[in-house]
């Protein structure tokens, strides 16, 4: 390893020459309190940033084994440091003067929830502290301004690490904040199965966000309060006795008029599956971690997946225990959905009735005098949905605004009132009990065969382990593995354009690694799962260096990537015929 003069003595020798020169400081030096690592230089000062990794000795850092032993509680003091970082290095972003992206110092900024990230982490045991992050190295024109460089690395980067990597200096009763916190939410989480609950909301929370283009919380909101009936009191380690609405394993109904909560509530449901930042409002809104939103996907691939829980006798003998299709329909692309959910390994689906297909949601009665009930081949997923809670363990929460069949099958019904809950179950049975409705007294469906999760891929021509695939990052709506566009915008528990990085990361690595026609595509995701959580992210990043662009996404979300990846079994998209799938 070579000493910081070393680099000083690099950036003399260097300045005023051609941009290229700048390839002469790849490398680790060694500064007074930290390892900077040079890992890749920029090839121009309009290409993207050079990317630059700061390693702090656990001894050095010094943050408490009680901080970093736990993964929750790791996790969460890495998103701290990382955010402490970020503001630090704010002020001195482009202070260095140059052409292009000269002077750009970036990092990871995350959003409201807590992730685990490639940009920082904290080896367990070692308390190691490492973070990557972009350096623009400044250029007049293409030429080395090495002065400017110098400032950066010598003068503005060590007062942000020196400020917000060592324990120190640290701001300690917001850090054991957080770690209480974190302490809290794991609480909470393992309670949920406790109580038989899917979810938990907390008195006082603010579920409104600022705008639709802000997840940040909405002033002088109505904060949430739970109903009486439904209220649960926990007591937390840290934050002692919280109530709160819990909402029981089964199937619930969300109801009330339009723009009084009902979406908002369920959104948050959504987002629960994350721990969140304080001060955003949801901190203590607490879902069972395997929750999947579900809802209808025009248009998406389908692969060989069993939908004939729901869907069978299609015209032409289609095959819908193993369906395949590049252009699905509301129905079936719903129907896959869910069944895909439950291969991942779901115990919660969340629905809003509003981004559902109609025609598989429910039948109503005078469609079903009019279309007999032979020539239909969807079962809709009222007939199935307390099967599914039953037989198969796998809670409903449902959003449901004009469809009043659900009532029959509810277990608890709430009203969303100018965003206040209230619980309305017996009132909803008995006004149900006076209306006819096919669904009331209709038999029951015999049970349906468990679908086959058994789905092996070619993954067609297995790709060298030393190629060039390049994997480029569409926001959270996409992701493009060469020219393979896997579209992920209605994967909607996505909540970083840094999870769908990751994601490609992980279909790249399976393709080079995974796919060798006998193992399912449970085994594949799992191996993922297991691989990352086992030695974290940069695992299946097999490059020169790890990109500080990444954060770890649910087991749930990758399935939700393979399963849209076209080019997973190139035999089976051969034999499609054009558009396969639509009705």
């Amino acid at each position: 390893m070579k000493q910081s003069e070393e680099l000083q003595e690099i950036l003399r020798r260097i300045d005023h020459r051609g941009y290229p020169a700048y390839k002469d400081t790849a490398g680790a030096y060694q500064f007074a309190n930290y390892v900077l690592s040079i890992d890749h230089v920029q090839g121009d000062p309009f290409a993207s940033p050079s990317k630059v990794s700061i390693l702090v000795d656990g001894k050095k850092a010094g943050f408490p084994a009680e901080m970093t032993e736990k993964k929750h509680t790791r996790t969460a003091l890495c998103d701290a440091l990382l955010r402490k970082f970020g503001r630090e290095a704010e002020q001195y972003s482009h202070k260095a003067k140059g052409s292009g992206k000269s002077g750009l110092l970036s990092v990871s900024r995350p959003g409201q929830e807590v992730l685990e990230r490639s940009a920082l982490e904290i080896t367990p045991g070692s308390g190691d502290v490492l973070l990557r992050l972009e350096i623009g190295f400044p250029a007049n024109g293409r030429t080395i301004n090495a002065g400017e460089l110098s400032k950066i690395l010598f003068r503005f980067l060590p007062e942000c690490v020196q400020q917000s990597l060592f324990y120190k200096n640290a701001d300690k009763k917001h850090l054991q904040a957080v770690r209480e916190l974190a302490e809290d939410q794991q609480f909470l989480r393992e309670q949920l199965a406790d109580k038989k609950l899917a979810a938990f909301v907390a008195d006082g929370a603010v579920l409104p966000r600022e705008s639709g283009v802000s997840d940040r919380p909405m002033k002088q909101a109505t904060v949430f309060a739970s109903p009486e009936s439904m209220a649960v009191e926990m007591d937390l380690p840290y934050a002692g006795k919280m109530r709160g609405m819990g909402i029981p394993q089964g199937v619930t109904l969300i109801v009330g008029g339009g723009y009084h909560g009902k979406s908002t509530l369920l959104k948050a449901l959504e987002r629960g599956v994350y721990n969140h930042i304080a001060g955003d409002g949801r901190e203590y809104v607490i879902t069972d971690d395997t929750a999947v939103k579900i809802r209808a996907e025009d248009g998406r691939s389908i692969q060989k997946t069993d939908i004939s829980m729901f869907i069978n006798g299609l015209p032409n003998g289609r095959d819908t225990k193993s369906f395949v299709t590049e252009d699905a329909s509301g129905s079936t692309s719903q129907a896959a959905n869910v069944v895909e959910a439950m291969e991942a390994g779901t115990r919660l689906f969340l629905i809003d009735e509003d981004t559902s297909a109609t025609n598989f949601m429910i039948r109503d009665e005078l469609m079903a005098r009019v279309v007999h009930p032979k020539m239909e081949p969807i079962t809709p997923f009222i007939d199935r949905v307390k099967e599914l809670s039953d037989e198969y363990g796998i809670s409903t929460i449902l959003v449901a605004g004009s469809c009043g069949s659900y009532f029959y099958k509810a277990d608890h019904v709430i009203q969303m009132m100018q965003y206040q809950p209230k619980e309305i179950t017996e009132a909803a049975k008995q006004e149900a009990a006076r209306f006819s409705d096919i669904t009331k007294d209709k038999p029951a469906l015999a049970l349906a065969a468990k679908p086959s999760f058994h789905r092996v891929f070619a993954a067609g021509k297995k790709a060298p382990q030393n190629d060039r695939m390049k994997i480029k990052g569409m926001g959270k709506d996409a992701v493009s593995i060469d020219r393979d566009t896997i579209e992920l915008r209605y994967v909607e528990q996505l909540v970083d354009s840094e999870q769908t990085m990751a994601l490609g990361y992980m279909v790249k690595y399976a393709k080079q690694h995974l796919f060798d026609g006998k193992k399912d595509i449970q085994t594949i995701a799992r191996l993922l799962e297991t691989l990352v959580q086992e030695k974290g992210i940069g695992a299946v990043c097999e490059g020169r260096y790890l990109p500080c662009n990444l954060a770890v996404p649910r087991v749930q979300e990758i399935f939700a990537c393979l399963n849209r990846c076209r080019s997973l079994d190139e035999t089976g998209r051969g034999a499609l015929h054009g558009r396969y799938g639509r009705k």
